[in-house]
C-alpha cells in the first residue's frame, strides 16, 4: 500500500466551465485521484458528478468550502470564518461547511480540509512589524536575528493574548460540525496556516487534536510552503512541527517555496527539504500537488515524477 497522490483543482478550475472537462484534464496528466478545491464553482458541479459517476477520477479530498457558496465565482476559503465574533458569520461557516461535507460525501471524498479561522487586531495586527522588518532586512535569516528575535516574541505575547475568544468560537464550531462529519464518514484535516495571525497557532494543534472525542472525524493536515514560511519567520521549526503532530497526519498539500518567499511552485524548484517531509509519509495519507494557476503543465508534470519517486524511494516502485 502507498500513499494516494492527487493534484488539486485549485491550479485549473478558473479556467474551466465545464467540471466533467476539467477532470478530463486531470486525469490526461496521469492522476487517477485528485483534490477539489475551494475554487469550485456552482457551475462545475454537474460535470464533475458526471466524471466521478464514469470513473473518469477519483475524489479523495475536498476544501472547505466546495462548492463555494452561490454568488461566488472566485476561491473564497475564509469567505466565513468559524473564529468570528460575528454570530452570523459563524452560522454561514457552519451552514456552508456541512455543505461541503455533503458534497464531499456525495463525490466519495475521503477528506474535507478546513481553515480555522483567525484572531482579528483590526489597526493594530503586530504581525505587520514583524512582515515591515523582514522587507526592510532582505537577505537575514530573521530567527537567529536578536532584534527580531525581541519582536517576534512581543508579537506573539499580544497573539496569545487576544486569541482566547476566537479560539473559543473555533472551538464551539467544530463541536457542531465533527458529528455532522462522522455521520457522513468524512474526515476533517485541520490545516496549518501560513499567516501569523490563524488559527490554530502552530502550538495549539496537538491540543485541539487531543482535545477531541474518541472516533471523532478530526486529524491534522500539513502544508508544506505554509510550515517553510513560518520556519522562515521564526515562528516553528518544520521538522520537529512534523514530528510531533506526525500521529495525527491526514493528509499533506505538497508545493514548494522560492528563494524569495513565493509558495505554491513545483517540487524542487525551491528551498523544501522534500526527502525530509517524505519520511513523515505513510501509505493511507493522501498527498495532495497544490499549485499555482501560474505553473505550467511540465511544472506539474515534473513536479508528478519528483513525488513518485519519492513514494518509490520509501514504499517500493
Amino acid at each position: 500500500m502507498k500513499p494516494v497522490l492527487a493534484l488539486s483543482s485549485c491550479w485549473l478550475s478558473h479556467r474551466h466551465q465545464d467540471g466533467y472537462e476539467m477532470l478530463k484534464e486531470m486525469a490526461a496528466l496521469g492522476f487517477d485521484s485528485v483534490e477539489l478545491s475551494h475554487g469550485i464553482r456552482i457551475t462545475l458541479v454537474p460535470g464533475i458528478l458526471r466524471g466521478v459517476e464514469e470513473g473518469v477520477v477519483k475524489v479523495a479530498s475536498c476544501h472547505n468550502f466546495c462548492p463555494l457558496p452561490t454568488g461566488i465565482n472566485h476561491a473564497a476559503p475564509n469567505l466565513y470564518t468559524p473564529s468570528s465574533k460575528d454570530d452570523r458569520e459563524r452560522d454561514q461557516w457552519l451552514r456552508h461547511s456541512k455543505r461541503s461535507v455533503d458534497f464531499a460525501h456525495q463525490v466519495r471524498a475521503r477528506n474535507l480540509v478546513l481553515h480555522l479561522g483567525s484572531v482579528e487586531f483590526f489597526w493594530s495586527n503586530p504581525g505587520r512589524k514583524l512582515g515591515a522588518y523582514a522587507e526592510a532586512h532582505p537577505g537575514t535569516d530573521l530567527p537567529k536575528d536578536e532584534k527580531y528575535a525581541k519582536l517576534l516574541a512581543s508579537a506573539l505575547g499580544k497573539l496569545r493574548d487576544r486569541k482566547k475568544a476566537y479560539w473559543e468560537n473555533t472551538r464551539a464550531g467544530l463541536a457542531e460540525l465533527l458529528p455532522y462529519a462522522q455521520a457522513k464518514g468524512v474526515m476533517l484535516g485541520f490545516e496549518n496556516r501560513e499567516k501569523f495571525e490563524e488559527l490554530p497557532l502552530d502550538e495549539d494543534h496537538a491540543a485541539l487534536l487531543d482535545s477531541l472525542p474518541t472516533g471523532a472525524p478530526g486529524g491534522y493536515w500539513h502544508d508544506t510552503g505554509h510550515a517553510h514560511l513560518k520556519e522562515r519567520a521564526g515562528l516553528l521549526n518544520h521538522r520537529e512541527h512534523l514530528a510531533k503532530l506526525a500521529p495525527r497526519v491526514i493528509g499533506f498539500h505538497l508545493h514548494d517555496v522560492s528563494a524569495d518567499g513565493h509558495d505554491h511552485q513545483a517540487i524542487g524548484s525551491g528551498k523544501i527539504d522534500f526527502e525530509m517531509v517524505g519520511e513523515f509519509w505513510r501509505p493511507e495519507h493522501e498527498l495532495v500537488l497544490e499549485f499555482s494557476p501560474r505553473l505550467s503543465v511540465e511544472d506539474v508534470l515534473s513536479s508528478k515524477q519528483r513525488v513518485e519517486a519519492l513514494i518509490a524511494a520509501r514504499f517500493g516502485a
